[in-house]
């Protein structure tokens, strides 16, 4: 019986050759991507140990101590580094920025998600392609034009409205914050929402759901996790935020839970007094250590939101 020939007939040169140049363009494309990422984490791996040796003398130093130290954030009320006696406490700083971001996530939370619910599940087509580009456009505008809105407009009107004696405070602030976090929550939740499998939302149809409680009961249910990961993103971008606040909170550090008082929060008194501290002061170690809480927060929250970005993933391809 004759040996049946098997042999595949010959590639041109020409493609040959074509694919070894393909190979080395995308073996050339994958080493430029990862060099990219290496020198990113390299690049957030010196911010960190720079802040952190900044703020290591707060924890070792006995001199730095005697002035400024863990107990002295806590047991002091007052934030006065610019005195005989200076005094810096924390709690000032601290329920300032909780106002501010608290007030923040109040208005932009539900603003955004429902933003994203209706361009995704009852916006026309035409209403759809204009309102996302139109959202997303206020991510582009910085953050000096949002604080120099909400000093020169906001604030005035704002007073007018509800007739407080402070006309830049911690309700002004957390309002203009807001505006900034609107794009990040809205993009996150939007494309958190167009990854629901179409088959759900047919079946909840199909079982007798209205559009409403498609929506609700099962297209945000089944993508909430996604939803809390713009929540976190944008909690993250306002503990962050500095301009807008230094602009329209007052930048006055007072201890009070009222909202329509002047606030200080750490990211703006880091702006405020860092260009005029002693290089290595206790003053400078404190600005520093501030530095490092906001870094460790801001990481925390994008771990989360990574966290809950994964097990979204895993939720929708069904593990």
């Amino acid at each position: 019986m004759d040996q049946v020939k098997t042999d595949l007939p010959e590639k041109p040169a020409g493609i040959i050759s074509l694919q070894k140049r393909f190979r080395f363009s995308e073996f050339l494309i994958e080493k430029f991507i990862l060099l990219n990422s290496a020198v990113a984490i390299l690049g957030v791996v010196i911010i960190f140990i720079f802040i952190f040796k900044e703020a290591l003398p707060i924890l070792t130093n006995p001199e730095t101590q005697k002035e400024a130290s863990l107990q002295h954030f806590i047991t002091q009320k007052v934030w006065q580094p610019v005195s005989d006696i200076p005094k810096y406490g924390f709690a000032p700083i601290i329920v300032g920025t909780l106002k501010v971001v608290l007030i923040a996530i109040l208005f932009a939370v539900p603003i955004s998600i429902g933003a994203a619910i209706y361009t995704t599940e009852f916006a026309p087509r035409r209403i759809r392609e204009f309102l996302k580009p139109v959202v997303e456009i206020l991510a582009g505008i910085p953050s000096v034009v949002l604080g120099f809105f909400a000093l020169m407009v906001m604030a005035t009107f704002l007073q007018e409205i509800f007739h407080y004696s402070m006309r830049l405070n911690a309700f002004n602030a957390g309002l203009a914050v807001s505006f900034a976090l609107i794009p990040t929550i809205y993009s996150i939740s939007e494309d958190a929402l167009n990854a629901v499998p179409r088959s759900l939302k047919e079946a909840s149809l199909a079982l007798g759901a209205s559009r409403w409680q498609t929506a609700v009961r099962v297209v945000l249910s089944v993508a909430f996790p996604g939803v809390i990961a713009g929540v976190m993103l944008g909690v993250a971008r306002a503990i962050g935020e500095t301009m807008i606040v230094l602009m329209a909170s007052g930048n006055a550090a007072l201890l009070s839970v009222n909202i329509f008082e002047s606030v200080r929060t750490m990211s703006a008194t880091i702006a405020a007094e860092l260009a005029e501290v002693v290089f290595g002061s206790p003053h400078y170690n404190t600005l520093f250590f501030i530095g490092s809480i906001l870094f460790l927060s801001t990481f925390v929250f994008n771990l989360l939101a990574h966290l809950s970005v994964t097990r979204l993933q895993k939720k929708i391809a069904g593990e």
